[in-house]
Parts: C-alpha cells; sequence; structure tokens
C-alpha cells in the first residue's frame, strides 16, 4: 500500500503533456510552435516565449509540461527566490550558455535546458521605505582596473595586448586614458566585458527582486537555451520593449472557459472520490472566475467539510485586485460613483499612484471638449486634496480625493457608457522618469560635487552652478576659444567623469564633444636595455636630441604651490 500523496489538488493534477492542458487550445499550439524552433542544432531568433495571462490559465503548467514532453531539463526561478540581479545570472545566466552533461536525447538531437522565470513582471524595482536611491556615478576606470587586475601586466595579458601588436600594451597605469572613447583596444572581448560592469558598477546594489529584469533582458539577448518568461501583466516589460520583440515570442492565456473547468472539477472528484455535490460543482465554478487553479483550492476545501442537508455553503467572492489600467478604463468608460472603500480594497494602493493613471487617460477618453474641461478641473480638485494631505499629514483627506478622483471624474467625463471600452495608456511621465534616472542620478552626483567646491548645498549647486558648468562644456570639441580651454580646464580640476560631463551635455559618453575633453594620453617610452657590465648611472644619450614634449594642461591647484 502506497502512502498517501499530501500535496494539493493543483499539484498532483498538473499536466505532464500539452494536450492535458485545459482551455487556450490556441496558446498551446503557439507554445509547441516555438519550441519546434529548437529541435535543430542551432539557435532559433525567438529565443524567449512570454506567457501573457491572469492567474490561475495554465502558463506555468504550459512551461513544466512543455519541458516534461520534450524531453527537456528544467530550471525554474519562481517570485519565492531571490531573483536580484546577481541571483539571476548566476542561476539562469549560467544554464543558458551551457549544455546538459547529456548532450543528446534519447530519440536524438540536442538535449535543452528550459529556463522558467515565473512571474517575471514582479521583477521591476518596487517602492521601499526609504524611498528611491539615486545610482551613484561609476568609479574612475583605471581605479576599477587596477583593482579587478592588480598589475598592468594582469590586464594586457587579459585583453590580449601583447609587445609588438596592435593595439599596443599600456607600459603603466597612467597610459589608460580615463575613458575608452572609440579607442581599438576597447573592441576586444575581455575589454567589452570589463567596460560592460565598469558602468555597470555605479549602478546601486539591488535587493530581493531589484535589478533581475535589466538581467532578463540581457539574458534574452545572449541565450543558447529556450527561456520562458510568465506575466499577470507584459506592461512593466515595456522599458525593453525592443529586446523582448526582436528576440521574444509573446502568447497570451486567457480565463478558461466554466464548462471547461466543470468539466474538469467532475473529473478530478470522480477519480479522487470526493463527495461534492452538484451544485456546490456550479458554485465553485462561478466562483473561480477563469481560474482554474483556485478552483481545485476550492474544491479540495470544501471536500474537506462533511456534508449537510442543506449541501455545502460558499459565502463571499474571490478578492481579486484589480490593477491601474483596469481601473482607469472602468472609471472613464462608465459613469458611476465610487467608494473609497472599494477604492481601496481594489487598488491596494494610495489615490497619489492612481493620480498620474486619471490625468494621462482623460484627454483620450473624454467625448468632447467641455466633457474633457470638466474632468481635468475634478481631476486638479483631487491633486488639492492630495498635496494637502501630504503638506500637513492630515490623511484622512484621503478619503475625500480618492472619490473625486474616480466618481467625480466618471460623473463628469460622460453621461452614458462608451461603447466597446478603450484602452488607458500607462502615463508618459512615469516612463520619461524611469528612463532619466540613471541620468538624473549622475546629475545628482556632479551638483553634490560642485556644492562641495563651491560650499553650497547640492539644491543651490544644482540651480546655480549647473547651468554655468553647462555653458562651459558645450563650447564645439576642438574649439582654442577661452571657452573650450575653459571646459576641459573645469573637467579636469573637479576630476569629472565622462558619464558626469555626458549628463551635463544631455549626450553619450562616447560623444567626440565628451571625448575632446579627456585627451588620450600617450604610452611611456619602454625601459632602455643597457649592456651587460653598464653602470645604471651611465648615460645613455641618444644620438639625436629628443623634441621637447608639448604642452601639458596645468592644474589649477599646480598655481597655488609657488
Amino acid at each position: 500500500m502506497t502512502a498517501r500523496d499530501r500535496r494539493p489538488l493543483a499539484e498532483r493534477w498538473r499536466p505532464s503533456r500539452l494536450s492535458e492542458l485545459v482551455g487556450n487550445r490556441r496558446a498551446r499550439e503557439e507554445v509547441a510552435a516555438w519550441a519546434d524552433g529548437w529541435s535543430g542544432p542551432g539557435t532559433p531568433a525567438r529565443r524567449a516565449l512570454v506567457l501573457v495571462g491572469p492567474p490561475g490559465v495554465g502558463k506555468t503548467s504550459a512551461a513544466t509540461a512543455l519541458a516534461s514532453e520534450r524531453g527537456w531539463a528544467l530550471v525554474e526561478m519562481n517570485a519565492s527566490d531571490t531573483r536580484s540581479e546577481s541571483a539571476v545570472e548566476r542561476v539562469a545566466g549560467r544554464a543558458s550558455l551551457t549544455h546538459t552533461l547529456d548532450d543528446e536525447r534519447p530519440t536524438g538531437g540536442p538535449r535543452r535546458t528550459l529556463i522558467l522565470l515565473d512571474e517575471a513582471d514582479c521583477l521591476t524595482a518596487g517602492r521601499t521605505s526609504e524611498g528611491p536611491r539615486s545610482a551613484p556615478a561609476p568609479p574612475p576606470l583605471r581605479s576599477f582596473l587596477e583593482g579587478r587586475y592588480g598589475t598592468i601586466g594582469a590586464l594586457n595579458a587579459a585583453w590580449g595586448l601583447v609587445p609588438g601588436g596592435k593595439p599596443k600594451p599600456f607600459a603603466d597605469w597612467a597610459a589608460l586614458p580615463r575613458s575608452p572613447g572609440n579607442a581599438a583596444w576597447a573592441k576586444g572581448p575581455a575589454a567589452r566585458r570589463d567596460l560592460e560592469d565598469w558602468r555597470d558598477s555605479g549602478r546601486a546594489p539591488e535587493s530581493g527582486d531589484r535589478g533581475g529584469l535589466a538581467a532578463i533582458a540581457r539574458l534574452v539577448r545572449s541565450t543558447r537555451q529556450p527561456i520562458v518568461l510568465t506575466v499577470n501583466d507584459a506592461r512593466p516589460l515595456g522599458r525593453y520593449g525592443a529586446v523582448f520583440r526582436s528576440v521574444a515570442r509573446t502568447v497570451e492565456f486567457g480565463p478558461i472557459d466554466r464548462r471547461e473547468i466543470a468539466a474538469r472539477l467532475s473529473e478530478i472528484a470522480r477519480e479522487e472520490r470526493l463527495a461534492v455535490a452538484p451544485a456546490d460543482l456550479d458554485r465553485i465554478v462561478d466562483r473561480a472566475q477563469g481560474d482554474l487553479r483556485a478552483a481545485l483550492n476550492d474544491l479540495e476545501s470544501v471536500a474537506l467539510v462533511p456534508a449537510t442537508a442543506g449541501g455545502h455553503e460558499l459565502y463571499g467572492a474571490r478578492d481579486r485586485p484589480s490593477d491601474f489600467a483596469a481601473f482607469t478604463e472602468e472609471l472613464l468608460s462608465v459613469p458611476r460613483l465610487y467608494r473609497s472603500v472599494e477604492i481601496r480594497d481594489r487598488l491596494d494602493a494610495p489615490p497619489d499612484d492612481l493620480l498620474p493613471w486619471v490625468e494621462e487617460n482623460v484627454p483620450w477618453f473624454a467625448p468632447d471638449a467641455r466633457h474633457r474641461s470638466a474632468a481635468l478641473e475634478t481631476v486638479a480638485a483631487a491633486e488639492r486634496l492630495l498635496s494637502r494631505a501630504r503638506r500637513w499629514r492630515v490623511f484622512g483627506l484621503w478619503s475625500y480625493a480618492g472619490e473625486i478622483l474616480t466618481g467625480g471624474v466618471s460623473v463628469t467625463i460622460r453621461e452614458r457608457p462608451l461603447i466597446g471600452g478603450g484602452h488607458a495608456q500607462f502615463p508618459r511621465f512615469l516612463g520619461a522618469m524611469g528612463a532619466s534616472r540613471s541620468s538624473r542620478a549622475v546629475r545628482d552626483t556632479l551638483a553634490q560635487k560642485l556644492g562641495g567646491r563651491l560650499h553650497m548645498s547640492r539644491r543651490k549647486a544644482r540651480e546655480l552652478a549647473l547651468p554655468l558648468v553647462e555653458g562651459l562644456l558645450t563650447a564645439p570639441a576642438g574649439s582654442r576659444e577661452p571657452g573650450a580651454r575653459a571646459g576641459r580646464a573645469l573637467a579636469l580640476e573637479l576630476d569629472l567623469s565622462p558619464e558626469e560631463v555626458a549628463a551635463a551635455l544631455g549626450t553619450d559618453p562616447a560623444d567626440p564633444a565628451v571625448v575632446a575633453l579627456f585627451p588620450v594620453a600617450e604610452a611611456s617610452p619602454p625601459p632602455v636595455e643597457r649592456p651587460e657590465g653598464e653602470r645604471p648611472g651611465a648615460s645613455t644619450e641618444p644620438k639625436e636630441r629628443p623634441k621637447p614634449p608639448g604642452r601639458r594642461q596645468r592644474r589649477l591647484g599646480e598655481f597655488s604651490d609657488a
């Protein structure tokens, strides 16, 4: 007699083949077609698969069934694991570039390792009690490489720079320029990896799931193994939209039809010998709302309760928090009032987070200019209450602001429901702030440097000194005007990095205007080989008198030593 399997029903009945999944037949066919691209020895163009859909519709089950059906190994990282940038690169990154020990399957063809990243939309940086942390500027390139390799000889060996070759090896650390620019040595694979690590070293250390999405984007570009990402909402991937559009395929899973859920529950109840009345099964199906996993959990819970004359009573409904997009579409499409309790339960967020969504989408949902004006005036009234709540710390105003922002806007933007609904857009302001986060952090570092030199706060340095510095640094590249010389002297005096100059100019560190401010130092001549027996102090005067060295840019501090 075998021991009873005590795993939940959802785990015991997890399918092992794609054909065993319930519902979403077209999505299953697309998953199988994507997997066929990995049947050959090479790497297909679509290396990753993004499964989008609400919870409990079979996204994770489809990935595990695919691995079981194709005989692939499975490496899974779910929401319970630490999925920071380092964790993703250590676990999934290593698996994506290597093959399993048995490279060939018994049926022939290469054996693959399926990398499953469950709930990847939760990998975006969350809000903490300390607020967002500014990313510091990366350290100087010379200091970074010296800390990594120790000696200049180790650096030359790692980058493949040998005497007599091109590009030439560096004589010492002083010969290494402060910025790679367009140098030939920066194009080698080892140097590119080090330069990428150097640029990434300026980012703030990540914890929890922070930084994992950026690591996944890099992973998708370079993987040699199939990758499956499951998300409830694909919008968080929009920051890396170009990556996922070019090398990933998106498959949408929808809620499962209630008839298919009912048939599956009846089959499982019969096989498991669960005494559940047909009326209770119908109520479980209605309560699930297309979520098969939730229906299985309810079935298992009801089966544990002894049956009574009146049958099982299921009270209430399952809480399903709405996302901001769905809630915005509803309140701007159907005129109705919302109570603050309902807003709190559905969004589980303060009204401050909903304000950018409503403000962004009011112009697109308003039927005419009159309704648009009335709705925006209502948004302004809600924003005044929110600002007073933040300023005076009277957070009881949140309830009034929430009802004005939702119900007030909903009844002023239209008199009748919008036929067919609409699609809410992500706030452009939030997208622009997220895209400029790193450049704003570099500007803050530059303002802090200026404030320390000029004995003023960072805020005043940003308002007063930073515009002057930007003007001095915007002289044309190679110009001999006093402004250009002052810009080069200023960059040298303040010990500015190319990233800080690029942030002040609003350009890229590889821009010629930035590279011109950081002249490449010439390599030191190799030591002179002396004949055996010659004293070190002996004269080694060459036949031709050397040319005098060129003019050197002196630091402003050198003039104060005299």
